[in-house]
């Protein structure tokens, strides 16, 4: 299910437990607000929401969960510019699935809470429902993977994560080794309840039966550089064993046939894409409209300088980069060597697709 915009929460979802969790545990990784609660933008707690988003028919069966059968989506998928922060949020989502509510536990009476002491956090938060809310629960064995095409891409999810261990109260549920993450409480096996790092060059954990799984930049996921079957065997992975999965990327080149625009494309009705498009009337090469094009890519995200992203266009283009420039900051699929797709055949692509 596609979605271009910010829209209103009126579902059932375990969203709003995920968002006040996230910024009691969850740490601003980098900057002059290092250390500071993690607080979502709205477009992240949209797709927040809308990952924790639950079947109202769905029923809750404590000795056979329902896993990933309660939720509406079994996968979401973020398209967006380049240091929006899509890798800190799916650092956030990451200890989640590790370490956190993240699994459907019914549906909430009068005074239910979920109260972190009972879950093996002694942090002393606890989220007090509203009466037939859904509830979440820790999973009993997680193994969550990140997956992406190198050690350096990895890292704009593993380094993040591993400064909010070090900063927060998730160095009390989670412990960093250098290959991967181990789940504190959990198993008093080493080799259980971890969040591990997949790569190209490293894929000996592929097929293990994970529970939740983070896919960084998807839109370079390719046949011939091998990940889109590494991405699908990972995810296949996580469906047997009823886990889920988030995908963040920048837009794709569209000569390259990538994960991310093989899942745009096929429009599956149980996975959520976050995708912004930019207004296609304004033209990068001209410097006002790719401005206002700019402020429509990174509206409400705080902590970037428009003038700055406006200087490294500025650099790009003089240097003959102008569709780097145009897909990574102007978030648009354009074809590596500049040239637009075909006349309406983007915008041929959202014709009669629903949007949240």
């Amino acid at each position: 299910m596609h979605s271009d915009r910010v829209g209103v929460v009126d579902f059932p979802t375990l969203g709003d437990l995920h968002d006040a969790w996230i910024e009691r545990h969850c740490r601003i990784p980098d900057g002059f607000k290092r250390r500071r609660p993690f607080v979502e933008y709205d477009r992240q707690f949209w797709v927040t929401a809308n990952r924790g988003r639950i079947r109202e028919d769905v029923v809750f069966d404590p000795e056979d969960p329902p896993l990933n059968q309660a939720f509406t989506y079994r996968r979401v998928e973020v398209i967006d510019g380049q240091k929006v922060g899509k890798g800190p949020w799916a650092a956030c989502v990451a200890a989640l699935m590790a370490c956190g509510p993240d699994e459907f536990g019914g549906w909430a009476g009068r005074g239910d809470v979920y109260e972190c002491e009972d879950h093996g956090c002694l942090c002393g938060w606890y989220y007090e429902y509203e009466r037939g809310e859904p509830m979440g629960v820790r999973h009993p064995s997680p193994l969550v993977q990140c997956l992406a095409t190198s050690e350096d891409q990895v890292a704009n999810v593993w380094r993040p994560l591993t400064a909010m261990i070090h900063f927060g109260p998730l160095g009390k549920l989670l412990a960093p080794r250098s290959e991967f993450i181990r789940v504190r409480g959990g198993a008093e096996d080493p080799e259980l309840d971890q969040i591990q790092k997949v790569t190209s060059s490293a894929t000996a954990r592929l097929g293990a039966p994970i529970s939740g799984y983070v896919q960084d930049e998807h839109g370079i996921y390719t046949r011939s550089n091998g990940m889109v079957e590494t991405a699908d065997t990972m995810r296949r992975g996580a469906a047997g064993m009823g886990g889920r999965g988030v995908c963040t990327s920048n837009a794709w080149d569209p000569a390259e046939a990538s994960s991310a625009q093989q899942a745009f494309e096929a429009d599956a009705e149980d996975v959520f894409i976050f995708y912004r498009v930019p207004p296609a009337d304004l033209l990068f090469s001209d410097r006002r409209q790719r401005r206002k094009l700019l402020e429509y890519v990174y509206d409400g995200v705080g902590h970037v300088n428009v003038d700055s992203i406006m200087a490294e266009c500025d650099e790009l283009i003089a240097k003959g980069e102008a569709a780097q420039a145009e897909r990574f900051f102007g978030n648009r699929v354009v074809q590596g060597h500049g040239a637009w797709l075909p006349d309406g055949l983007w915008e041929s692509a959202w014709a009669g697709h629903a949007v949240a």
